[in-house]
């Protein structure tokens, strides 16, 4: 199984293949055969031969004639399982492949991936390391794990093998991608999301993007615990949230912010209704009353499309409590603002920025393409009486997510926007192996809610805002 593979053995088997060209690293057991040190190879590396996917390919292609597939959902794992290794076995001696017990073991589980699961992929997938899993090409398959990419020894036979595996996992959840249609992006029925892009779109072949669904979400205790931010911070948060307060979670791709929203749900009352609205749902609240919306894309005519902006009109009609917008990104800002203005407090949403400002600046034209004929001024003094908190979130150069800002909108001076921040996360510097150095602090600004906070009998230690020390 792939996920069996060592980081020794992966640098092992990187080789240079001149029939895909001299700057393609690839992975052949058949190079390491020259190499008189290295007789002993294990199952996982001798499986990745180019014969050996080519005989895994073609046994799929046998078994899908030989076995009963409607028996097949049938079976349990160990029946079908003995089915396919008598098979496998059976087309190993006929070909003459030279395979140990062990080797065999990992070709029928391989085999058994293809058949059944999402093919070279499917041991990425069970893998709990791994968060995303990028594949460019059918020649090369990266990860992410620990926020660092890597690529893994995992080869396509071709690019027919990729469309293959891509249309069964597009085709599961009744989406379709083909060159009429070459780009789609859907979520897998375990909530992970794909994206996938083909020729034309993709000049050099299929581009496909995994983004796994954890399993267990994270919550305020396991965020504080790998460093995501301080207690005290999270103390805030938490009052904030249970205060109604309205806030806007602000980062880069992958810097955590649906993480940091799901654990922040956690806080909400359980006799609140809460109405999510996203592109593609990936929100895990922790709530019993909980409304799930999701966007849906147009059809080939180019019909039925239904986007943010309408899903947020209906959702003022269910009677929400709080509406969660899994990310801002058009003309429904608006609608979301005015629906954190008129009885809907403590709403949240996400938005793609780099600082707490240019999350404002991003709002502020979001709500200028709903076409309305609104004044700088008018859009501005809207935004800030909607939102009271900006968290910024980044993820670090070490591949660390850390909360980077939490920000206080005060109001209007002028035509400005007002804004303290609260804390912050200041890097003090970078170790030999790219560990990035930092620490939480105040800023020593008590925030104007704080009010709110003690009228509903939430209490903050004054010391959470003391500059002098790293909390």
């Amino acid at each position: 199984m792939l996920n069996r593979f060592t980081r020794r053995e992966v640098q092992n088997v990187n080789v240079q293949d001149s029939v895909e060209g001299p700057d393609l690293p690839l992975y052949e057991a058949d190079a390491l055969e020259l190499d008189e040190g290295l007789d002993e190879l294990s199952g996982a590396n001798r499986l990745l031969r180019s014969d050996l996917i080519d005989a895994k390919v073609r046994l799929h292609r046998k078994l899908i004639d030989e076995l009963n597939l409607a028996a097949i959902d049938l079976m349990s794992k160990a029946e079908l399982r003995h089915e396919v290794f008598k098979l496998v076995s059976d087309h190993v001696l006929a070909e003459r492949i030279l395979l140990n017990s062990r080797e065999l073991d990992f070709f029928v589980d391989e085999v058994l991936d293809e058949l059944t699961g999402l093919g070279p992929i499917e041991p990425l997938l069970k893998d709990p390391t791994v968060t995303d899993i990028l594949i460019n090409t059918h020649k090369r398959v990266y990860v992410e794990r620990n926020g660092q990419l890597e690529l893994v020894p995992v080869r396509f036979k071709d690019e027919a093998h990729v469309l293959r595996i891509v249309n069964k996992i597009v085709g599961a959840v009744g989406r379709r991608v083909d060159e009429s249609q070459p780009m789609v992006d859907a979520r897998l029925q375990d909530g992970s999301r794909i994206n996938v892009a083909i020729r034309p779109v993709a000049v050099d072949g299929p581009l496909v993007s995994i983004r796994k669904f954890s399993k267990k979400p994270f919550d305020f205790e396991r965020l504080i615990k790998i460093g995501s931010f301080a207690d005290p911070i999270a103390a805030l948060l938490q009052g904030a949230v249970k205060a109604k307060i309205s806030l806007l979670v602000s980062g880069g791709t992958g810097a955590g912010k649906t993480t940091l929203l799901n654990a922040l749900s956690s806080f909400i009352a359980e006799t609140e209704r809460l109405i999510t609205i996203e592109d593609a749902a990936e929100l895990q609240l922790q709530q019993p009353h909980v409304g799930r919306l999701e966007t849906r894309p147009p059809s080939i005519e180019g019909k039925g499309e239904i986007r943010q902006r309408e899903l947020l009109k209906n959702a003022l009609r269910m009677r929400p409590d709080r509406i969660i917008v899994g990310e801002v990104r058009g003309e429904e800002a608006f609608d979301m603002l005015q629906a954190m203005t008129t009885g809907h407090e403590g709403s949240m949403a996400t938005i793609h920025a780099n600082s707490p400002r240019d999350a404002l600046i991003r709002l502020e034209q979001m709500v200028g393409m709903a076409g309305l004929n609104l004044s700088e001024i008018s859009i501005r003094s809207h935004i800030a009486s909607a939102i009271r908190i900006v968290v910024q979130l980044e993820r670090l150069t070490d591949g660390k997510r850390r909360l980077t800002s939490v920000s206080e909108i005060t109001g209007m001076e002028g035509n400005i926007i007002q804004m303290q921040e609260i804390f912050k996360f200041e890097r003090t510097g970078t170790t030999p192996d790219g560990k990035v150095l930092g620490e939480f602090r105040a800023t020593g600004i008590r925030p104007k809610f704080i009010e709110d906070l003690t009228l509903r009998g939430i209490r903050i230690s004054p010391n959470s805002f003391n500059p002098g020390r790293p909390l």
